[in-house]
C-alpha cells in the first residue's frame, strides 16, 4: 500500500456510476458510527495502519474500537482479532489499510461482518491504469450493493469533531468548518492557518478517488450537519460536476457557504479543440462558470481560503464593497486604497457629513475624505483609532473597514502607551462586534499584544495589506443565494452530419435567424440561387470545417457572373460537396459575437459569449456559463465583457437590442444542451443590432 499525503489523487478521467438524479447518501455510518474497526493495525511507526489505530484509540470513551490484524499479534498494547468476522459485535465503520493485493478480502469481511461503511486508505487502483480502475469499480459496486458506503480509495481519513470520530494520521482543532479535500498537505495547513485565527473543523474527509462517495454526497451531508456552518473544499476531480454544482448552491440556499480551492489553468484539457469555443475554454474558466452557477467561492490558496471562511463565519453575507480605509500614514492609506480597489471594493469619497463628524474627532491635520490619515496621532492619542472607527461603523455610507499601518506597535513606545494601545483594542473589538460590519486590519505587529486582542474578540488581523484587502474583496463577491442551475432538456434525435447547412438549420430551427439561404450543388444553380434571393450574397463551400482559413467563402458577388466565378474557383481548388448562396448581411449597424458551446467531461455543455468574428481569438474577450442558459443568465454573461459598451452604443452607434439577443444566445444554448453527440458548436458571428440579430455563420463538431 502506498499513500502520497501531499498529493494523494491525481485528476481521474474515470466517473462514479450513476446513482440517479442527486440523491442525498446516508453516512450517518461514516461521520456517527456504533464502533470502529482498523483492518490492518500496525505496530510499524512507518505504516497508515499504525497511525490511524493511534488516533482511534484515543476515541475509545465515546465507542469500541477494534484493531484487526490477520497475524493476530498484539497491536499497540492492545488486542487484536484476525478478522472482522472474529469481533465480538458488529461494527458500522471499518477502515482498512492493508496491502492492495488483500483489500479486495478485506472489503468482503467487512460487508459479511455487517460494516455500513469502509474507509479505504488502501492506494493503488483508479490511480494506476486501467486494471486499478476496474478493480475500483467492481469494488465500489459490491460495496453499494450490500447497502454501505464507501470513502475513497486512496484517501486520508474522516473525522467529526461532533461524534468524536478521529480516523486521520493527524488529529485537527474542532471548529464550526467541514472540510472536504484530496489532499493531505493541504488539509494540513489549512488546519494551522485556521487555529491561528481560532477556526477549526467540524468534519473532515479525505476524498480518494471518490469511488463511490463523492464530492457532492460530502458536501450534502455537510449541508444537513448543524455543527457545520461553512464548507471548504480541496478538489482536483469533481466526477459529476452537476451535481457538484447543484449540492454546493443547496449549501448554499440554507446559508452555508462553500469555499474552493482547485487547480486547472493549465490549456491540457483544450488540446485538439477544432473551434474557437474549445481553443478558448479552459478548465479554470469552465469551473469558474461552475462556481457562478452554484454560488462557490472560489479561490487560489490556502491562506485566501482561511481568510475568507473567517470573515464569512464573523460576518456572513453582509455587504462589504464601499469600505472606509483607515491608516495612521499617508503612504500605508494611498496603498491600502489602490489595493482595495485592484480587489474589487470602492473607495469613494465620504459625504460633507461623514467628513466632519471625523474632524471632530480627529487632529486637524488628519486626513477625512477616504482614505482617513489620522497622520501620526497614534503617539499622541492611541484613542483616534476607536474614536473614528466607531464613527465609520455608524455610517450609512460605509459598507466595510480596511485599517492598516502601525497600530499593534505602539507598545513599544513604553509599558503607558502599550496599555491604552491593548485597551483601545479591545475598544475596537467591541466596536466590531457590535456593529456587525465587515472589518480586516493589516498591521506590521501582527504578533503583538494588541494585535492578538483584536484576534481574540473576533477582528480578522492580517501580516500584509494585500491579504486584508483581498479578503474583504472575496467577502464582497460573495453571493448568498445562488442562481438556479437549469436542468439539462431530454436529448433530441442525434445530429449525424457535422456539415454548415446541417449546423444552419439545427439553428434555426431552434429559433435563431439567418439570412435567406440556398443550398446548391452546381455554378448554375448558385447563379439562380442567387437571383431569387436577391442583392448582394456570400458563397460558402459545404463540407470545410474553417471554410474562411481555407478560401472556401466568397463576399458581396453582386453579379451572375461573380457568383457563377466564385463557384468554379472553389471547385477547383477545393472540390466541396455542395454550396450555400446566401443573402449578404448588412453589418453597418451590428456588433459580431460569438455564441458557442462545449462539452466539458465533468460539467457537461459550458456556454461561451464574447466578442466574435474575425477577432475572436485576438481580443479573446469572452465569458462562460453552465448551458442551457435562460435568457436572464445570457444577458448576464454579455455583461461581463470588457467590451460591454459596445452593445449599449458608442460613438453614435445605436445600441443592439439586448432583449433579442438574450433571448437568441439561450436558444442556442438550449439547442446544444439538447444533443450530447455535439462536442462543440458554434455561432459565429452572431450579428447583433439594434432590430434583433442574425447568425451569419455556424459550425458542429461531433464527438
Amino acid at each position: 500500500m502506498t499513500v502520497d499525503a501531499a498529493h494523494p489523487t491525481p485528476p481521474l478521467p474515470d466517473h462514479p456510476p450513476e446513482r440517479g438524479p442527486s440523491a442525498p447518501r446516508d453516512l450517518r455510518a461514516l461521520f456517527s458510527p456504533n464502533a470502529v474497526a482498523v483492518v490492518g493495525a500496525s505496530n510499524d511507526t512507518s505504516k497508515w495502519g499504525n497511525w490511524i489505530g493511534v488516533q482511534a484509540l484515543r476515541m475509545r470513551e465515546r465507542r469500541p474500537v477494534f484493531l484487526v490484524n490477520r497475524r493476530g499479534e498484539p497491536v499497540l498494547g492492545q488486542p487484536v482479532y484476525p478478522s472482522m468476522a472474529a469481533l465480538p459485535q458488529q461494527v458500522d465503520l471499518a477502515v482498512i489499510a492493508v496491502p492492495a493485493a488483500g483489500f479486495e478480502a478485506a472489503v468482503d469481511d467487512a460487508l459479511d461482518a455487517g460494516a455500513k461503511a469502509v474507509v479505504a486508505i488502501t492506494a493503488g487502483f483508479a490511480e494506476t491504469g486501467q486494471e486499478g480502475r476496474e478493480v475500483q469499480t467492481r469494488l465500489a459496486e459490491r460495496v453499494r450493493a450490500a447497502g454501505a458506503v464507501l470513502l475513497g480509495p486512496n484517501c486520508l481519513g474522516v473525522l467529526d469533531s461532533s461524534s468524536g470520530l478521529c480516523l486521520s494520521s493527524n488529529p485537527l482543532p474542532p471548529g464550526p468548518v467541514g472540510l472536504i479535500s484530496q489532499s493531505g498537505n493541504m488539509a494540513l495547513e489549512l488546519s494551522r492557518i485556521l487555529a491561528e485565527r481560532g477556526l477549526g473543523f467540524s468534519r473532515f474527509a479525505s476524498l480518494g478517488n471518490q469511488a463511490d462517495i463523492t464530492v457532492a454526497d460530502l458536501i450534502r451531508a455537510y449541508t444537513v450537519h448543524p455543527e457545520t456552518e461553512l464548507i471548504a473544499v480541496y478538489s482536483e476531480d469533481f466526477g459529476d460536476g452537476r451535481d457538484f454544482v447543484a449540492a454546493a448552491a443547496a449549501a448554499n440556499a440554507v446559508g452555508k457557504p462553500v469555499v474552493l480551492l482547485t487547480i486547472g489553468s493549465s490549456a491540457a484539457s483544450v488540446r485538439g479543440a477544432q473551434s474557437h469555443t474549445g481553443a478558448l475554454a479552459s478548465d479554470s474558466s469552465v469551473i469558474d462558470a461552475a462556481c457562478r452557477a452554484g454560488g462557490v467561492d472560489r479561490v487560489a490558496s490556502p491562506r485566501q481560503m482561511a481568510g475568507l471562511l473567517e470573515s464569512l463565519h464573523l460576518f456572513g453575507a453582509a455587504p462589504a464593497r464601499r469600505t472606509a480605509v483607515l491608516a495612521d500614514g499617508g503612504g500605508h492609506a494611498a496603498v491600502a486604497s489602490d489595493l482595495a480597489e485592484a480587489h474589487g471594493l470602492t473607495v469613494p469619497e465620504f459625504s460633507p457629513g461623514l467628513a466632519a463628524d471625523l474632524r471632530a474627532e480627529l487632529i486637524p491635520s488628519a486626513g477625512v475624505g477616504n482614505p482617513v490619515d489620522l497622520a501620526g496621532a497614534g503617539e499622541r492619542d492611541i484613542t483616534s483609532f476607536p474614536r473614528a472607527l466607531r464613527v465609520l461603523l455608524d455610517a450609512p455610507e460605509v459598507e466595510s473597514v480596511l485599517i492598516t499601518g502601525y497600530f499593534g506597535g505602539y507598545g513599544e513606545y513604553g509599558p503607558d502607551l502599550a496599555a491604552a494601545e491593548l485597551a483601545a483594542a479591545t475598544e475596537m473589538g467591541e466596536l466590531v462586534r457590535h456593529r456587525a460590519k465587515p472589518i480586516a486590519v493589516h498591521t506590521m505587529f501582527h504578533q503583538g499584544a494588541a494585535a492578538e486582542e483584536l484576534q481574540r474578540l473576533g477582528v480578522p488581523v492580517f501580516r500584509a495589506v494585500e491579504e486584508a484587502a483581498r479578503s474583504l474583496g472575496m467577502l464582497a463577491r460573495h453571493t448568498p443565494v445562488a442562481p438556479a442551475v437549469r436542468e439539462l432538456p431530454a436529448p433530441a434525435a442525434p445530429l449525424t452530419d457535422d456539415g454548415y447547412w446541417a449546423a444552419r438549420e439545427l439553428m434555426r430551427t431552434a429559433g435563431v435567424d439567418f439570412p435567406a439561404a440556398r443550398r446548391v450543388g452546381t455554378p448554375d444553380e448558385a447563379v439562380e440561387a442567387a437571383r431569387a434571393i436577391g442583392g448582394p450574397v456570400v458563397v460558402k463551400a459545404l463540407g470545410l470545417l474553417h471554410k474562411s482559413d481555407a478560401g472556401g467563402v466568397a463576399l458581396g458577388l453582386r453579379t451572375p457572373e461573380a457568383v457563377h466565378a466564385a463557384v468554379v474557383d472553389m471547385a477547383g481548388r477545393l472540390n466541396p460537396p455542395g454550396y450555400c448562396v446566401e443573402a449578404m448581411a448588412d453589418l453597418s449597424e451590428g456588433v459580431e459575437l460569438i455564441v458557442g458551446v462545449r462539452q466539458d467531461p465533468r460539467f457537461g455543455p459550458v456556454a461561451m459569449v464574447g466578442l466574435g468574428g474575425v477577432t475572436t481569438e485576438v481580443l479573446r474577450d469572452v465569458a462562460f456559463g453552465l448551458a442551457p442558459l435562460t435568457p436572464a443568465a445570457a444577458r448576464r454573461l454579455l455583461a461581463e465583457l470588457h467590451a460591454k459598451a459596445l452593445l449599449h452604443g458608442v460613438r453614435g452607434r445605436p445600441a443592439v437590442d439586448l432583449d433579442a439577443v438574450s433571448r437568441t444566445v439561450a436558444a442556442i444554448t438550449e439547442a446544444a444542451a439538447a444533443h450530447p453527440e455535439i462536442a462543440e458548436l458554434e455561432v459565429n458571428p452572431l450579428l447583433a443590432t439594434p432590430y434583433g440579430c442574425l447568425g451569419l455563420d455556424a459550425r458542429v463538431v461531433l464527438g
